[in-house]
């Protein structure tokens, strides 16, 4: 089995090297991780500049771009393997709820299930005092599962563990993103010269109530898995749109023999010289 370990706390972070080492039993490891520190990088690709790389041990490489450069890389070529599975973390603090929107663990499982590949992000629901282990045993019996059962179609899964020993955890939970609001994200400061700058920060936020969510099963002790879907549609949307007035007509009023009929130039006639 080969296996394809990512992150977005970057190269040196102690959970990459607990994922690692606990995912070993299972096959040959590849750690392809950022330079340095990439949190809420989301599903950032690098395009503006060439990538440098940097080999630090006999699978282990940096990459000075993001957790997205670092999967699409490993994936697509730098890498000489096939990979059977693409496993991102361990991350330092939860990725639940809205988070998922802005992480750079969950893209990277993001970017390898756009490539093909089957994948997890799994993250520790702390940022002290922080006990890896429980993470490490659900990553390999998930890597073990996925192994067995595949995945579905356009699906990653999105892992949230408590902070607890493993003979603490109450349980495994199915679940679904949660929802959250944040009260004073912004806070504004005045530099030596009276110029005003700003950090994105503030109170904690406050988690919508639901008894299926991410958030409710990691704070009563149980590991939280999310199936999340590569399509964002909202389905349950889309009659309700068809239903507002546009000043041209709808995909569906225009008629399909209209929608798939090719645009062709009339030919020119034309005589030999």
């Amino acid at each position: 089995m080969n296996i394809l370990i990512s992150n977005d706390d970057g190269i040196h972070a102690r959970g990459l090297r607990v994922l690692a080492d606990a995912l070993s039993s299972l096959g040959e490891v590849w750690v392809v991780a950022p330079d340095r520190e990439r949190s809420a990088a989301s599903h950032s690709l690098t395009l503006n500049r060439p990538l440098r790389v940097t080999k630090v041990g006999p699978t282990w490489y940096t990459v000075d771009g993001t957790p997205t450069d670092c999967v699409a890389l490993a994936v697509m070529g730098m890498v000489k393997r096939k990979f059977d599975l693409v496993a991102s973390g361990i991350n330092l603090g939860g990725n639940m709820g809205d988070d998922v929107t802005y992480s750079g663990t969950v893209s990277a499982a993001f970017e390898a299930t756009l490539l093909g590949v089957p994948a997890f992000a799994i993250s520790v629901a702390a940022d002290r005092r922080v006990d890896f282990s429980t993470a490490g045993r659900i990553a390999v019996t998930l890597a073990e599962l996925i192994a067995k059962n595949g995945l579905p179609a356009n699906t990653l899964l999105n892992v949230n563990v408590p902070n607890l020993r493993p003979s603490e955890i109450k349980g495994v939970a199915i679940t679904q993103q949660g929802r959250r609001h944040y009260g004073d994200i912004i806070v504004r400061k005045v530099d030596p010269r009276g110029k005003a700058y700003y950090w994105i920060g503030g109170k904690e936020p406050r988690w919508e109530p639901s008894e299926e969510s991410d958030y409710a099963a990691v704070m009563s002790g149980c590991i939280s898995i999310t199936p999340l879907h590569l399509d964002l549609t909202n389905t349950g949307a889309l009659e309700e749109l068809r239903r507002w007035e546009f000043p041209w007509r709808t995909w569906e009023e225009a008629g399909s023999h209209q929608r798939s009929k090719p645009r062709t130039q009339k030919k020119r006639n034309s005589t030999a010289a």
